[in-house]
């Protein structure tokens, strides 16, 4: 157990996780702005109180999710009354910032929008590379992705307290309004018949990534302004998604620096 500055006691769990626990802990922690990566509530725990914090997460923008008794007693055998906040261990940027700051100094936004990618060591990897590439932010949902937590961090070998991560709460329409900003939306996919050399990336870009077990959703490759794909010659046709961002992303790079 651990007090910090701001009063709040916080426990060390697996893999260096903080969170809080107990409902009004928890309700505290969102008056005092702390960034919570989501919050979770034992399933069927409906009392006035409970009501009252999910009222007010809906409010603050972070993701609830409903879980097991058991799940929360494997996190902390204290009592945490039925619900337990991971603290984010960044402080997310807005999306608007970030283009119009690009915009300001004359500079191309380039983005890279993550759908479903849920595993912390490639969000950590991914993120490594794009702040070494600079990338301007990375662009994630509330819900259905990686938790950004200390392992996240370690993997991205720091550069996820450089790297401007925005959390939406819809993908979809986040991406409708990175359209509406100026920017094209190019989903790299192999449902493509198009090679990434053949794209032109000079002009402001978001490329969207998806997992590798579901790729980009069939909602925003709908509304995407092209598809490409990385050519394959071996016999394995498909690539980590970490390195297809590394691939993307100085394809990028070297066309705005040709």
């Amino acid at each position: 157990m651990e007090k910090r500055k701001d009063g709040f006691l916080i426990e060390k769990g697996e893999h260096d996780k903080d969170f809080i626990f107990g409902t009004r802990a928890v309700m505290e922690a969102i008056h005092a702005g702390r960034e919570i990566d989501k919050i979770l509530v034992q399933k069927e725990s409906n009392n006035d109180l409970i009501k009252e914090l999910l009222k007010e997460s809906k409010q603050a923008g972070i993701p609830i999710v409903r879980v097991p008794e058991g799940k929360l007693n494997r996190i902390t055998r204290k009592n945490h009354q039925g619900v337990i906040a991971h603290l984010s261990s960044i402080t997310y940027a807005s999306l608007d910032h970030v283009i119009d700051n690009c915009y300001a100094v004359g500079k191309s936004p380039l983005l890279l929008v993550l759908d479903q990618i849920t595993d912390v060591r490639n969000f950590g990897a991914i993120a490594r590379t794009a702040e070494c590439a600079g990338v301007d932010a990375l662009v994630i949902p509330e819900k259905g992705s990686a938790q950004i937590n200390a392992e996240a961090v370690k993997t991205s070998a720091g550069a996820l307290n450089f790297l401007p991560v925005a959390r939406v709460k819809n993908l979809f329409f986040a991406c409708r309004d990175l359209q509406k900003m100026g920017l094209s939306l190019v989903a790299v996919t192999e449902k493509s018949e198009k090679e990434m050399y053949e794209a032109d990336f000079s002009g402001p870009v978001a490329m969207i990534l998806g997992s590798e077990e579901n790729g980009i959703s069939e909602e925003i490759l709908n509304i995407v302004d092209e598809r490409v794909k990385i050519p394959m010659s071996g016999n394995i046709d498909s690539l980590n998604v970490s390195v297809s961002a590394g691939v993307a992303i100085y394809e990028v790079i070297r066309q705005r620096k040709g």
